[in-house]
Formats: structure tokens, C-alpha cells, sequence
């Protein structure tokens, strides 16, 4: 098993703290809720970002993880690793040029594996739709807690709905202030067609200094009105 190592920053505090509830709220889902596809709108929402920072958060709780760069269009995964020899991928795999065991590599990061896109297939959507896949799920399941998929932008290719026919649950990763409402219910109705379950929606990019910003505004306002009652404002904190 060839061995790569994450490249991305360390999270802040409160970054941490999101994924820790974003975690929290993936097992509350259930333990048959083993194989998610995230997608989203477009691509640079930073889905792939999301991906790897849940699936290391999952795994700091201990839970074994496998990370799968299910975009075999325009993958960005490789990245945000250091490679030092070549690895096989999906591609190589699901087009029947090596086995399963070949593509899994594992990470600098304890309990999490990972499976890049490799190259760029002539036919990326029957590839998926292939039985290769489903079994590649199956095995997965019986090794790992959760299998992560990174899958292209819903808004852009169908391989994301083929995937998540797979999958036993779907979450939407929308860059804040940027995806419409109705782009977004779009891309709901594709997946519901794929009957696989939609977990819920990540809003990714939020500017935190201005979510500060309201917070201590409505809390100095709100604060002095609702001290009197509650124990707040002028007559103390708690």
C-alpha cells in the first residue's frame, strides 16, 4: 500500500469546532449511513476541501475512513497530497487495469485511506455505472466506518447522481453568498431522482468576521432587554 501525506493547514478553533459538529451530526444519521457522496453546485465551492478535513475529523474520533476522489474529470485531490512515488486510481481500477487493493493508499493521518481520481478516462460516467463500482463500495463497507466520496459538481455532470445510486447518503456543499436558492433546489431534485437520501447541506465559505460582527451586535442589543428577564445584561452574566 503506497503511503501519501495531507498538505492542508491546520484548522483554526473554531473551523475545528464546525467540523466537530458537522461530524456529530453525521453519526447521528446512523451507522447504516456508511457511503456519502458530497457534492455541489459548481466547481471552487471547495467540496473537496470539506471532504478531506470531515474525513479527518471522522477519523481523529477513531472511526476508519476511506477517502474516495470520485471526480474523474477535473480532480483537485492530488493537490493537496505529497506523493512520493506514483499511485494508481480509480480509473485504473474501474477500467479493470489493476485491482482494488492497488488503488488504496494510506495517509499520514491515522485511521484514514484514500483512493485517487487517476488519469482521465474517455467515458467517466459509464465507468461509474459499471459494476466495478458497486463492488468497490461493497468492500469498502466491510473495511471502513465511512467511505467519503468527492464527486464532480451536480450542476456541471450527472456522474454525481450515478454515484449517490450507490451511495446510502448525499450532502450539498454550497459556497456562501455565491449559489442561488433555485440552483440549489436543482440540484436537490437531481439527486432525489437518484433515490439515495440527502443528509443535509454544508455552507462553506461563510465570512466569519462578519457572523462576529452580528453576533456581538444583537448581543449587546438584545442583551439589556432580555437581561432583566433572564439574569443577563445589567444584572450580571452567567
Amino acid at each position: 500500500m503506497a503511503k501519501v501525506e495531507i498538505k492542508i493547514d491546520k484548522l483554526d478553533y473554531e473551523s475545528g469546532e464546525a467540523y466537530k459538529t458537522l461530524r456529530t451530526n453525521l453519526q447521528f444519521c446512523g451507522d447504516d449511513k456508511k457511503a456519502i457522496v458530497l457534492t455541489s453546485c459548481t466547481p471552487d465551492e471547495g467540496k473537496s476541501t470539506v471532504v478531506l478535513y470531515l474525513g479527518m475529523s471522522l477519523a481523529e474520533a477513531g472511526k476508519r475512513v476511506l477517502v474516495v476522489d470520485g471526480d474523474l474529470r477535473k480532480s483537485v485531490m492530488m493537490g493537496h497530497f505529497s506523493i512520493p512515488e506514483q499511485v494508481k486510481g480509480l480509473a485504473h481500477f474501474l477500467s479493470g487495469q489493476t485491482y482494488l487493493k492497488d488503488v488504496i493508499c494510506e495517509t499520514n493521518v491515522k485511521n484514514m485511506d484514500i483512493i485517487f481520481a487517476g488519469p482521465i478516462p474517455p467515458n467517466p460516467a459509464e465507468l461509474l455505472g459499471e459494476k466495478q463500482f458497486k463492488e468497490m463500495l461493497k468492500y469498502a463497507r466491510e473495511q471502513y466506518d465511512y467511505i467519503l466520496i468527492d464527486s464532480p459538481p451536480l450542476g456541471s455532470v450527472i456522474d454525481s447522481a450515478i454515484i449517490a445510486e450507490e451511495c446510502d447518503g448525499a450532502v450539498i456543499v454550497i459556497e456562501a453568498e455565491v449559489i442561488s436558492y433555485r440552483f440549489v433546489q436543482e440540484i436537490k431534485a437531481q439527486l432525489e431522482k437518484s433515490n439515495c437520501q440527502i443528509l443535509g447541506t454544508i455552507l462553506n465559505k461563510v465570512d466569519i468576521r462578519e457572523q462576529k460582527y452580528y453576533s456581538r451586535y444583537y448581543s449587546r442589543k438584545y442583551g439589556k432587554y432580555y437581561g432583566k428577564y433572564y439574569g443577563y445584561g445589567k444584572y450580571g452574566k452567567k
